[in-house]
């Protein structure tokens, strides 16, 4: 099955970082790396060839909606998703918990994640005046690390 394909292929490259990462901490790198690249690759197919207009009609909104934040609403829900198959059949494999629980803390975990991500680059480019782009990555690593314990502490425990 393709879980079983995706761990092989995996597991084939594991010797060349074996002495760094353990292979939970492997899997979840690439299966990030993976998520956010791919969320990268819709994002762009849906900016040039799906919506090919700076602003979208929605229904419930009186006036037109920025299509980058209708791009962005859909790449989220992708990514959410993608991910939190990745990280229950792929990397942690060994939880116990029903999906739905898994699911529901995921969630949390993911917002927990979010709302850290914003507070961190406010803080830095509002309070400190600092670089957006050089706050985005710093952010970026700080709420990585966060999540990988929160999800394998929490969401898979």
């Amino acid at each position: 099955d393709m879980i079983r394909i995706i761990r092989a292929f995996l597991d084939f490259f594991y010797p060349l970082v074996s002495k760094i990462f353990d292979k939970t901490t492997y899997y979840y790198a690439v299966a990030g790396s993976t998520n956010l690249v791919l969320g990268w690759a819709l994002f762009w197919v849906l900016d040039h060839w799906v919506i090919n207009s700076k602003t979208v009609e929605l229904p419930l909104f009186e006036h037109p909606v920025h299509s980058y934040s209708v791009i962005a609403a859909i790449c989220g829900v992708f990514s959410f998703l993608f991910g939190f198959l990745m990280m229950r059949y792929v990397v942690f494999t060994e939880s116990q918990l029903k999906g739905r629980v898994q699911f529901f803390r995921y969630g949390l975990s993911a917002l927990i994640s979010a709302t850290v991500n914003w507070i961190l680059i406010k803080l830095m480019v509002d309070t400190f005046a600092w670089n957006a782009s050089l706050c985005n990555v710093f952010a970026s690593v700080v709420v990585v690390t966060i999540s990988y314990f929160l999800q394998r502490r929490f969401s898979f425990r």
